[in-house]
């Protein structure tokens, strides 16, 4: 019976630790459909459903104009979303969190594709403008803010100026840089927990200078 006895007293706990108001949001980017799953401007969705796979948490309800998760990152409450928007409404879904939950735009953290940077690395910025992707864009405009912690993956730049930048963005992760961003996502995953702490000069410090 003790046994038992213990396994209730664990549940129990396990459940104290998701009580509580959500916190935070924290926001993986993309495109919903098929055929852009595996797209370099789906880097965002793709970080979350690594995040998701690591952590234990589904990402399924949908709310806000998104799928989302209830989850508990490092004993702190988040709201996991992937809006299901396209990427150029994406501040449509964060808006609406944010204004049902009165999460401050420091709390809301977003992650999404970089071409200025190479598969394998990823930036963790407090905040500023959106440097062209238009998810980052639209969540500035919703928000009015740029004030929010962000993390952008490297998806690679265009081959050359005259490429189209729509058809960059939309391409398949080639084979060789597929293995670079799964190893980049768990740096994205273990960040997290220093982000949610308020720590996002240590979180900096640490992953910025990661490359694989």
């Amino acid at each position: 019976m003790a046994d038992i006895f213990d396994l209730f007293k664990k549940i129990a706990t396990e459940k104290k630790t998701d009580s509580g108001n959500i916190e935070y949001l924290v926001i993986g980017l993309g495109n919903p459909g098929e055929k852009y799953t595996y797209t370099r401007h789906n880097a965002g969705f793709l970080a979350m459903d690594y995040i998701c796979q690591k952590i234990g948490c589904k990402v399924n309800k949908v709310k806000f104009k998104a799928l989302v998760g209830d989850c508990t990152i490092g004993g702190h409450r988040a709201l996991l979303m992937k809006p299901q928007t396209y990427m150029n409404n994406s501040g449509e879904a964060v808006r609406e969190a944010a204004d049902f939950y009165k999460i401050p735009a420091e709390k809301i953290i977003v992650i999404s594709d970089d071409v200025a940077q190479a598969p394998g690395r990823m930036r963790i910025r407090k905040s500023g403008s959106a440097g062209g992707q238009k998810g980052l864009n639209s969540i500035i405009v919703h928000l009015g803010t740029d004030q929010f912690p962000r993390i952008r993956i490297g998806v690679g730049e265009k081959p050359n100026p005259e490429y189209d930048m729509a058809d960059w963005v939309l391409g398949k992760i080639p084979e060789e840089d597929q293995k670079k961003l799964f190893s980049i996502f768990g740096c994205v995953s273990d960040s997290l927990p220093l982000l949610l702490d308020g720590k996002i000069d240590d979180a900096m410090g640490k992953f910025n200078g990661v490359k694989f």
